[in-house]
């Protein structure tokens, strides 16, 4: 069975503890706040399992947050081309597992370093470090982006260049508050709009046309 809790944060639960138990000796209250923040660090990291739709044609929402906006832009890596865009803001208390979209094979992958601006502002988009994974289904290409926030400070991505992925299957995570954007087809009909929340590998967010 999967731990309810992503591996990734037993570095950092560590680190608190033993910080928590060390200047627990010296302030009580020190040692609280080192407990609770191994405490968020559990809840943060949390990986909870995800029905996922069934059917043809879906999309599937790459993370879990808040959409900020469903726009175009004129060109897209790994589409080569325009492409409708839709961006979800993760706040430090959404779930920070990234999911794929659609099924295919990993044909694209980039990653870019940068700055941490706060991930809900626009320069983030093309300044801040991100990952992109690029997945093509026989043709039909989707190009996910991982994108660091003010807070986070690594991102993590599982799949290469040359992998197969299922919908809905994990793929990576962004370590703390975040900002993940996928690109679509111009013929992608869109199922969200700004200010819906989604769920990674649940929520439809579009269908294939």
């Amino acid at each position: 069975m999967r731990s309810p809790v992503h591996p990734e944060a037993l570095p950092f639960v560590i680190l608190f503890s033993v910080s928590g138990a060390v200047l627990g000796r010296i302030c009580r209250y020190a040692g609280w706040l080192m407990a609770g923040m191994a405490i968020f660090t559990l809840y943060f990291f949390r990986d909870p399992e995800r029905e996922i739709p069934q059917g043809e044609n879906l999309i599937v929402s790459p993370a879990d947050g808040r959409v900020l906006r469903v726009d175009q832009v004129d060109h897209a890596p790994f589409i080569e081309g325009p492409a409708k865009r839709v961006i979800i803001f993760l706040s430090v208390f959404n779930v920070h597992i990234n999911r794929a979209p659609i099924e295919g094979k990993v044909a694209y992958r980039h990653y870019h370093a940068g700055k941490f601006l706060p991930a809900n502002v626009d320069k983030a988009s093309t300044d801040n470090e991100q990952n992109s994974i690029g997945i093509d289904d026989g043709g039909y290409k989707v190009l996910v982006r991982q994108i660091a926030g003010i807070i986070a400070r690594r991102i993590v991505c599982w799949k290469d260049a040359g992998d197969s992925i299922s919908r809905g299957e994990r793929f990576g995570l962004i370590r703390f508050g975040s900002r993940t954007e996928i690109f679509l087809p111009l013929s992608a009909h869109i199922d969200v709009e700004r200010g819906d929340k989604v769920h990674g590998g649940s929520t439809i967010i579009g269908r294939r046309c």
